[in-house]
């Protein structure tokens, strides 16, 4: 099979939850199990760092990849979902698996699957982790997918645990309180195994500290450890969040992110302090790395997507924020441009509850409401009328490029940023895409 034929029949014959949400899910690690058996048990053959979080995780897991291999050490990277590429879930000091591995594991170990009904998502946790073992990466970062007590990842024994915060996302699936979700995140914390958490928050600092008592797990909250304060200049040649840290004795350091968000000062601290912990086990990682890790991490690690400017003038910037917590973020930071009227492209997949999130967005704008080409889209009508109710203003599109197009022809040409949420995608199609024109 061609690369991607292989990629056709993966979508054809898994079930993936980007596309069909929850039905794609296979409750317990059994799957995933049974898979890595099959290939000979490669979660054992190279050490890792295991990430999870409502938001944050993404960022965070490219971070220590970035500042990682900037140490020299030769880093894995497994990611989800992807942007246009299936391979970018899985990288190797920042390059993508080659399609021919991805070709051959499909075509060489798939038929050995036969009798286990594994997911999309089973499956390729087990080929990143054969790929890992397979290259004889020095350590690997492995983001979870869902959750943490029972998503596929959760089948490796890290030197590091990480949780970087709660936030209400999945409650169909993971709990309807911060407590019940915290519970979940949890379940990645091993016994004997430190962990850092990135955000103190009183409804879930209980069930981390309780979850790490019970494993014998030393524990740090990475915003007691650190403090973070910065910047963007958009007007610079390269655009970059400049930040100011300080620590608990009072020792400041500066550094520069490729990563223009505000919301990174938050990632940066837990990344300060997941430093630490590595450090404490051996790991060499010298203050040049982690400086040239987080001013490159995007050319380190290829991480698009988060506040990321992809267009200077006109000003266009794309951010994958997903879920309350992520949108009401990310509207924090465009309400301090402060470029005039908005005209902004929304499209929703079904299962978000829209009633948390449509007063997050300002009712000063003009709105395009889309269905995105996937399963779980929810219908621009649809949409359309749930958001009118709600009082925003606008009219339904059948797809993202046409609403796109339109909210382009009502924007001057100098003046406009577009933004994507939550991209990924078949065929680069967008689950959801924002587009934001700025009248001036």
């Amino acid at each position: 099979m061609t690369y991607k034929q292989t990629i056709e029949y993966l979508y054809s014959r898994l079930p993936v939850f980007h596309r069909i949400g929850s039905a794609a899910l296979k409750p317990g690690l059994g799957n995933t199990q049974a898979l890595l058996k099959v290939v000979g048990n490669p979660e054992v053959k190279f050490n890792s760092i295991h990430i999870a979080g409502t938001n944050g995780k993404g960022s965070t897991s490219h971070y220590l990849a970035a500042i990682l291999q900037c140490a020299g050490y030769k880093t894995g990277l497994y990611t989800s979902p992807h942007v246009k590429d299936f391979r970018e879930r899985i990288r190797l000091n920042g390059q993508m698996i080659s399609k021919a591995y991805v070709v051959k594991f499909v075509e060489e170990e798939l038929p050995k699957f036969k009798g286990i009904d594994a997911s999309f998502f089973e499956l390729t946790v087990a080929m990143a982790f054969k790929y890992f073992a397979d290259k004889k990466v020095d350590v690997a970062v492995i983001e979870t997918g869902l959750g943490g007590r029972l998503d596929s990842t959760n089948v490796i024994i890290p030197h590091l645990s990480v949780i970087t915060n709660i936030g209400y996302d999945h409650t169909d699936l993971l709990g309807d309180t911060l407590a019940k979700i915290a519970v979940e995140k949890a379940g990645i914390i091993k016994p004997n195994v430190p962990v850092v958490i990135g955000e103190t928050h009183t409804e879930t600092k209980a069930v981390f500290i309780d979850t790490a008592k019970r494993n014998n797990t030393p524990i740090v909250f990475a915003d007691k450890e650190y403090t973070v304060a910065g910047s963007t200049n958009f007007a610079q040649a390269k655009p970059g969040l400049k930040v100011s840290v300080k620590n608990k004795t009072g020792q400041v350091k500066n550094y520069t992110s490729e990563l223009t968000g505000q919301y990174q000062q938050k990632n940066i601290a837990t990344v300060l302090a997941a430093v630490d912990a590595l450090r404490k086990q051996g790991y060499i990682i010298p203050d040049s790395a982690i400086k040239k890790g987080l001013a490159n991490v995007v050319a380190l690690t290829g991480f698009v997507g988060r506040w990321q400017i992809i267009n200077k003038r006109p000003l266009a910037i794309a951010d994958t924020g997903h879920n309350y917590d992520g949108i009401k973020q990310t509207m924090a930071q465009l309400k301090q441009l402060n470029k005039g009227h908005l005209h902004i492209v929304f499209g929703v997949v079904a299962d978000k509850d829209l009633a948390k999130v449509l007063p997050l967005l300002p009712r000063n704008a003009t709105y395009y409401f889309c269905k995105a080409n996937v399963p779980r889209a929810m219908d621009e009508k649809l949409l359309h009328e749930t958001a009118t109710a709600a009082g925003l203003k606008g009219l339904p599109y059948p797809t993202p490029r046409k609403a796109y197009n339109a909210a382009k022809k009502c924007c001057p040409k100098r003046s406009y940023i577009r933004w994507r949420q939550h991209l990924y995608s078949r065929r680069n199609y967008l689950t959801k895409k924002f587009t934001i024109c700025l009248d001036e």
